[in-house]
């Protein structure tokens, strides 16, 4: 009974996730006492489920794949972060949600790109790799690409982003891959819950962020939802013409596509809270895209999966 409520959890994250939005917009004041500095254990616990589910092939891939990594890490780092760039410049965003609009951009790819691409019937194997190496370079590749990016109108503390990353993506990951080594049977028996965990956290850390500036985001919630929705789905639409162009198989291009589109949001918001003080409302477009590309994701992974037999 236990291991089906999980699956049905993981299977509607998406509706989680809408509902704690909702939730926090309509009761605002309920959850408005949840202190942000909860977000960062949180995001903790969700790489942590991602170190116990990653397995050394998963790792091997980057070497005896390397061009596919590269082509998805190099579209992901160039294609949000500019993409997030040009939409605050057209939509004349102000300094606070420009700044958010570019951490979203310029963070790794998400953990629910994984879970999107195997219901897409992508290739799994590829976009697992790009999702390890798009973290395990984020600690130096996000910080500065912020600092380019955002550093000539906000003070960017690039040291520190990276100190974050260390603390709230690595280690939980090397913790994860330690107790699936040293307990490999207690592992196999907790992944089967793990999804449904990383789930409820989402929605958790949507909950706090979106309660906490409820009143902001109703105010010029409009704009910004457009900014993050043409975000993710301009994303995934490059995404897929990259692997497309490059002529890659089907698979790949889902794959790619999506890792593009999905990001670290939950990793996005909780730097925006640590660093971004001064602009409370930067940590807004991480809760919204936290939203919308689980949403979407769902979409594309029921549009990809009904075309597979075709060449899309």
């Amino acid at each position: 009974m236990l291991k089906k409520i999980c699956h049905y959890i993981s299977e509607y994250m998406g509706v989680l996730v809408l509902a704690a939005a909702l939730l926090a917009l309509t009761l605002p004041s309920v959850f408005s006492g949840i202190k942000p500095i909860v977000i960062n254990p949180l995001l903790g616990i969700i790489m942590f489920g991602m170190g116990m589910a990653l397995k050394p092939a998963d790792f091997r891939i980057v070497l005896s794949r390397p061009r596919d990594v590269l082509i998805g890490c190099l579209a992901q780092f160039t294609i949000m972060p500019l993409l997030a760039l040009v939409l605050s410049w057209l939509f004349a965003l102000d300094e606070a949600l420009a700044v958010g609009v570019i951490l979203v951009g310029c963070c790794p790819g998400g953990t629910a790109s994984n879970v999107i691409t195997y219901l897409a019937k992508g290739d799994l194997a590829l976009s697992v790799g790009m999702t390890a190496t798009s973290t395990l370079l984020a600690p130096v590749v996000t910080p500065s690409l912020v600092w380019l990016l955002a550093g000539k109108s906000v003070d960017v503390d690039v040291a520190g982003m990276l100190l974050s990353i260390l603390w709230v993506v690595i280690l939980p990951i090397v913790a994860g891959l330690t107790v699936k080594w040293l307990w490999p049977k207690f592992t196999e028996k907790a992944t089967a819950y793990l999804p449904a965990v990383s789930s409820l956290a989402i929605a958790f850390i949507v909950l706090i962020v979106i309660s906490a500036n409820a009143h902001k985001l109703l105010v010029g919630g409009i704009v910004i939802v457009a900014v993050v929705v043409l975000h993710n789905l301009c994303g995934l639409g490059l995404g897929y013409l990259i692997g497309r162009l490059l002529r890659l198989p089907a698979p790949k291009r889902k794959a790619i596509s999506i890792e593009v589109g999905m990001q670290n949001s939950g990793l996005a918001s909780s730097l925006a809270t640590l660093h971004f003080a001064a602009y409370p409302m930067a940590t807004i477009p991480g809760a919204i895209f936290s939203v919308w590309h689980n949403i979407s994701g769902a979409i594309v992974a029921r549009l990809y999966a009904r075309n597979d037999k075709s060449d899309l």
